[in-house]
């Protein structure tokens, strides 16, 4: 699915944060992907603010739990890149800046193609900075976080250690509370590839080479359990 303003999707109007992204685009998706084409069940792969926006979804419909065997997060955090004062102090300073152009260019995204607007990513910068995951109207989806019994294989690297450092990434996939999860750190000093950056995580021939495998087997292990059940 491609967000608001990217690719060929249509362009927003409005203003428009994560919990929009949740609430109606990833919504209607999953309407169109189990309503109108009749899917019974699904594994989904997310990247960055797209495993935030899934993890808002499943907190506030819980009639999709049921339908997905698996998630795969690909550097996906929300309130715990702050907790290193220089990534704050970067955090912090990015918010401003942002604040100021209106904008988060592409490339401190973390995407190749796409910059965010500030209204956006202003919740990501709050979140960090206060280690929190409120919506706007003051809901606390943190706390909710271990309603989404789902099994969670969260990819992290440590090229990433500004947008998802290990440290978020593990705090927010223990969020779920969810023994059978899993966290895959990848670096060159632990024998992989490169030290994969916030987009290179997803889309690399490296990724294609040594993360995707495992990835499928991920995917696969969880089909052949929820068939077996």
């Amino acid at each position: 699915m491609e967000w608001r303003n990217h690719g060929e999707s249509s362009k927003a109007q409005k203003d428009f944060n994560f919990e929009t992204i949740a609430k109606y685009d990833l919504k209607s998706t999953f309407e169109f992907v189990f309503n109108d084409q009749n899917i019974q069940n699904i594994d989904c792969l997310a990247h960055s603010g797209g495993g935030i926006a899934l993890t808002m979804l499943l907190i506030n419909n819980k009639s999709y739990h049921s339908k997905i065997n698996s998630i795969t997060l690909f550097g996906v955090q929300a309130f715990g890149a702050g907790m290193e004062l220089n990534n704050r102090m970067k955090i912090l300073a990015g918010k401003y800046l942002t604040a100021l152009l209106g904008f988060v260019p592409a490339k401190t995204a973390g995407s190749t193609e796409h910059r965010e607007s500030y209204y956006t990513m202003k919740q990501w910068f709050d979140w960090n900075l206060k280690h929190n995951f409120v919506g706007e109207n003051g809901f606390d989806y943190m706390s909710k976080m271990n309603e989404i019994k789902i099994p969670i294989l969260s990819i992290c690297a440590s090229g990433d250690n500004f947008i998802a450092p290990k440290v978020g990434c593990e705090k927010y996939l223990n969020a779920f509370e969810n023994k059978e999860n899993q966290l895959v750190y990848l670096s060159k000093e632990s024998g992989n590839l490169e030290n994969y950056n916030h987009s290179r995580i997803l889309k690399s021939q490296n990724s294609k080479k040594e993360i995707w495998p495992i990835v499928t087997q991920w995917i696969n292990n969880k089909n052949y359990y929820q068939h077996r059940v």
